[in-house]
């Protein structure tokens, strides 16, 4: 005799689903829910990791120097790409480190440590495009406001 739990029926179809949803009630159901859980990623993040903060002050830094300096539109928005894609790797990083540290608890594992090192690199290559750029597009126009100052 078996002892089948029967699954819920779905929306949609109104046939049992065959996936496991025991857990998806904390699936956000509205738009509106998954921008609250994205803002509280973001704010857990700023509040837990220095080197997001230090990400966001110093990418607030290339932007607000690119707007005096009056850079162009087209440069500023690469500036801001740049730094957005060393905040999303941050977060992604911080991601990375959670999981791994919620499966292998306070235990070492090899393969846990090259998760948070692969994703700390990624977090590091990001970085320094991102300086590369910035660097490329304010330091000549910052050199030329200085120079203009003094000479």
């Amino acid at each position: 005799m078996s002892h089948e739990v029967p699954t819920p029926p779905t929306k949609r179809s109104g046939k049992s689903s065959p996936v496991d949803r025991q857990f998806s009630w904390k699936i956000a159901n509205s738009l509106l829910i998954s921008f609250k859980y994205a803002w509280q990623g973001i704010t857990y993040a700023f509040g837990t990791q220095r080197n997001f903060r230090i990400h966001v002050a110093i990418g607030s830094l290339a932007v607000s120097l690119g707007v005096a300096l009056s850079l162009t539109g087209l440069e500023l928005a690469i500036i801001s790409l740049t730094i957005g894609l060393v905040l999303t790797l941050e977060l992604l990083n911080t991601a990375i480190e959670s999981v791994v540290d919620l499966t292998v608890e306070q235990t070492y594992h090899e393969l846990a440590k090259i998760a948070k090192d692969c994703a700390a690199g990624a977090v590091m290559v990001s970085s320094f495009a991102a300086i590369t750029v910035a660097g490329l597009l304010i330091i000549p126009r910052l050199y030329g406001a200085i120079a203009a100052l003094f000479f």
